[in-house]
């Protein structure tokens, strides 16, 4: 077995068949999968997958609240606005351009933190890298954790069912999975402590750390609501309220980026035809995430090639490095338009 296929944990009912063909679970079945990785009691190691559906627990009653009690349709505005753009376009720079792809170098640890926690935390990092690297080396194949072709459930509950590490990794195996996170600022077990916990992350530095990036940004929306008269507690339930909103939306995203399993690439869009991965201009626009793009060029810290492709998240990186925060970055668009475009 290769060591893309020893990586991540096998689900029950396995990647693929004795053909090799794709297994598609049917909802009971990842269901129960499910459940049965979010037990705690069953093993300590499922602490991983329990905070990804713990988070959802824990501010839903916010987002319940806000509806019922103190929704005003400025609230709904500011809502909309950081969910889908200031969140989504967070998520590209952080998780997916920097932490997953290194597409750019900080030149201070200081700017790596201030990025990390420019917006509500709602993802421990090694929940989206490791799998995410293996999701670009076997794109819709058996084996990729959200893989289109299993099905809109098969993508939505792939934090949980397939997202997670093995837990029976070798040292040497183990080594090379924790690279993948080194130089994203999470604290590393050491493999006796992996070998209790089943994680790379450490479980207490990564629940603190949440919990620390909540209370600043909670203060800070009470705050600011109270200074533009609109609520404190309701500007800051409508923000936490926008980033559980975005926290399960974005997870559909990994259905539809791939055409929901079925080839949709558009002729002069879409160059990439590796795999089922297409640009959508929702995601675009929102976020820079042109996925084709993407996957064409996995380490450019710029994806929106053409003209209309808006890239917020290049935005960001770009203006960081011209004032210093950013010291090393790549940018295909050249290569994209030379290679691609033009022919």
């Amino acid at each position: 077995m290769s060591f893309v296929n020893r990586v991540l944990q096998v689900p029950s009912y396995q990647w693929a068949d004795s053909n090799g063909d794709l297994v598609i679970p049917s909802a009971k079945t990842l269901f129960k999968e499910a459940f049965s990785r979010i037990n705690i009691f069953k093993s300590k190691k499922n602490w991983l997958p329990l905070a990804s559906w713990s988070i959802t627990a824990i501010i839903a009653p916010a987002f319940i609240y806000l509806l019922t009690q103190s929704a005003t349709w400025y609230l709904f505005i500011f809502a909309f606005f950081y969910g889908m753009f200031a969140m989504s376009t967070h998520a590209t720079i952080w998780y997916h351009r920097y932490c997953t792809h290194g597409s750019f170098k900080f030149s201070h640890p200081i700017w790596r933190r201030l990025t990390r926690h420019l917006v509500i935390k709602m993802i421990p990092e090694e929940t989206y890298v490791i799998s995410h690297h293996i999701h670009h080396l076997i794109s819709d194949m058996p084996g990729d954790p959200y893989n289109s072709n299993g099905g809109f459930l098969y993508c939505m509950l792939a934090d949980v069912n397939h997202q997670g590490i093995s837990k029976d990794l070798s040292e040497d195996d183990y080594e090379k999975v924790s690279q993948y996170l080194k130089h994203t600022g999470v604290r590393i077990n050491t493999y006796k402590q992996y070998q209790k916990w089943g994680s790379v992350s450490s479980p207490f530095y990564s629940i603190l750390t949440i919990l620390l990036n909540w209370m600043f940004w909670y203060a800070a929306f009470y705050f600011i609501g109270n200074w533009v008269g609109a609520g404190g507690h309701e500007l800051a339930l409508s923000a936490f309220s926008a980033a559980l909103f975005w926290f399960v939306l974005v997870r559909a995203f990994n259905y539809t980026g791939h055409g929901g399993g079925k080839v949709k690439h558009v002729d002069g869009i879409d160059f990439d035809r590796s795999n089922l991965s297409i640009n959508q201009t929702r995601p675009g626009y929102f976020s820079g995430e042109w996925h084709n793009n993407h996957h064409l060029y996995p380490n450019s810290a710029r994806c929106g090639f053409l003209r209309y492709q808006l890239d917020s998240a290049w935005i960001y990186i770009w203006t960081l490095s011209k004032i210093g925060g950013i010291s090393q970055l790549q940018d295909d668009k050249e290569n994209f338009l030379r290679d691609h475009y033009k022919k």
